[in-house]
């Protein structure tokens, strides 16, 4: 049999190319919305270049600093102390790789994840897929609208209620719509000075608490997992890696006008995206370590470790450091904030990408970010409404939100490994065999930590009765079914199920 010539794996990759060129359907970005980042030589390495390549993988570390991520860095120091740093480090460099692989199928290709959905799994499974996306999406804002409706509480003195927080929350929708308006750049500028205000404030706070650093860099050296803290663990790799931004980065890195046909120019944005997204996970795992550390420090093996969430954070730091020259609990609220309102803003975009690549619905932007916002806001609003005023109700609702997102993770996952994996479409851009088993590896090892958060939380909350039980089972074989035939679709297409359709016959 005759190897198989780059030159034929590269015009594969560019039939679909030119077959999603050629037809009149929705892009995640148009021509005139792209930074043209083209050259006619290409040099080794251009901090120019870096520079205008930057901006996608901040937009995409957003979601590894989003409430949710911040209850769990919490609790970890609370609870772990420093023993969970380690975890948090290498939970950071996988969900890199799998960003990377995210970023890679929409650099050589020129689509992103859910437009490659739409064309290698049938109507009914996209469907599924799509909506099993924005279940994540809406989970992902409920959380993180919540949060910044806490931070807003506490910087109004309690005049705001979560409700109106809430609302308020819901405006940055349009306000990301406006930024919308004059470029990607100024929006990439909007998220840059957030994460800033997040550095800094959490910066803050661990200049103020001063943890141990012995303790913390042998919490970053040695593995190991105490007795008593397996959920925090698990909390901690569970948080990080959410469903909904592996669709983003694939779409993200398309705001940049790379000539696609030419190798030379694909490999250097790869290159380029690479560097940019490895600092801006390291720039979230620097503040992650910043919470982590200064909770830590304050609470872990006191009485009151066990009791403390997003709602009642700020008041147990308050009570802990005391005022100060800036009052430590006003310092963690602008700090959620701004963890709010990138991560709301992030989250609209996300849904804007999903349903556009996956339903081809040819409607103006606006449309698309006020249907996103809609169908988050109003639950949302539900949530404080019910919520109000019960701290420890609310942090229940933020594990049933995590447990949510463990459930949909493989259906991103999954369908971006077994792309990337295939050469018809990435052609000489295909994955290395070390890669892919790696992440294989890497989706296994966070698919499991998932179901176990999953197991845990249902047997602490849910009665098991034999109705109950029934439901559950039924749901989970329905589950584990779609799983398996998202694989075999992605990877074999058709012509496995018409092989066992044959045997089946026979």
């Amino acid at each position: 049999m005759a190897p198989v010539l780059d030159d034929e794996l590269d015009e594969s990759r560019l039939a679909l190319i030119r077959h999603f060129q050629g037809n009149d359907e929705e892009r995640a970005f148009e021509k005139e919305e792209q930074i043209d980042v083209s050259s006619e030589e290409i040099p080794p390495f251009s901090w120019k270049k870096l520079w205008l390549f930057t901006g996608p993988g901040f937009l995409m570390s957003i979601a590894y600093l989003d409430p949710g991520n911040l209850e769990s860095d919490l609790q970890s120091g609370a609870i772990a102390g420093y023993s969970l740093l380690w975890l948090l480090m290498w939970a950071t460099v996988m969900g890199l790789i799998l960003q990377l692989l995210s970023a890679r199928l929409g650099v050589a290709t020129g689509c992103d994840l859910a437009e490659l959905c739409r064309e290698e799994y049938p109507f009914w499974a996209r469907i599924v897929l799509w909506l099993m996306a924005e279940v994540a999406i809406i989970g992902a804002d409920i959380q993180e609208v919540i949060g910044s409706a806490i931070a807003l509480r506490i910087l109004s003195l309690g005049y705001i209620p979560l409700w109106g927080g809430v609302l308020i929350t819901g405006i940055d929708g349009f306000i990301f719509l406006f930024l919308e308006n004059y470029g990607i750049r100024k929006l990439e500028a909007l998220f840059g000075v957030l994460i800033s205000i997040m550095a800094i404030s959490f910066a803050c706070m661990f200049a103020q608490a001063q943890p141990s650093a012995k303790e913390l860099f042998a919490g970053l050296i040695i593995p190991g997992v105490r007795s008593g803290t397996i959920k925090q663990a698990v909390a901690v790799v569970g948080a990080l890696i959410m469903p909904h931004n592996i669709f983003l980065h694939s779409a993200l890195v398309q705001s940049r006008a790379i000539t696609i046909s030419s190798t030379a120019h694909v490999k250097e944005a790869l290159r380029y995206y690479t560097i940019e997204s490895a600092i801006a996970l390291l720039v979230s795992f620097i503040i992650n370590l910043f919470v982590v550390s200064v909770f830590a420090k304050a609470f872990y093996g006191t009485e009151i470790a066990e009791s403390i969430g997003l709602a009642n954070a700020g008041e147990y730091l308050q009570a802990e450091f005391g005022n100060g020259y800036f009052p430590i609990l006003y310092i963690w609220a602008v700090g959620l904030l701004a963890a709010g309102q990138s991560s709301t803003m992030t989250g609209t975009y996300a849904g804007q990408f999903v349903m556009a690549g996956f339903l081809n619905l040819r409607v103006k932007k606006w449309v698309r970010a006020i249907f996103t916002r809609t169908s988050a806001i109003l639950p949302t609003v539900i949530v404080a409404l019910i919520f109000n005023g019960s701290d420890d109700r609310m942090d229940t609702l933020n594990q049933w939100l995590n447990v949510l997102q463990s459930i949909q993770l493989p259906f991103a996952v999954i369908p971006l490994l077994c792309i990337v994996s295939k050469k018809k479409i990435m052609g000489v851009f295909g994955v290395h065999p070390v890669i892919k088993v790696l992440a294989w590896l890497i989706a296994l090892l966070v698919i499991i930590i998932n179901g176990y958060l999953l197991l845990d939380f249902w047997s602490t909350y849910i009665t098991a009765t034999v109705t109950v039980t029934s439901i559950l089972g039924v749901m989970v074989a329905l589950y584990v079914m779609f799983v398996i035939y998202l694989i075999i679709q992605a990877w074999y297409g058709e012509r496995a199920f018409r092989f066992l359709k044959r045997k089946i016959l026979q």
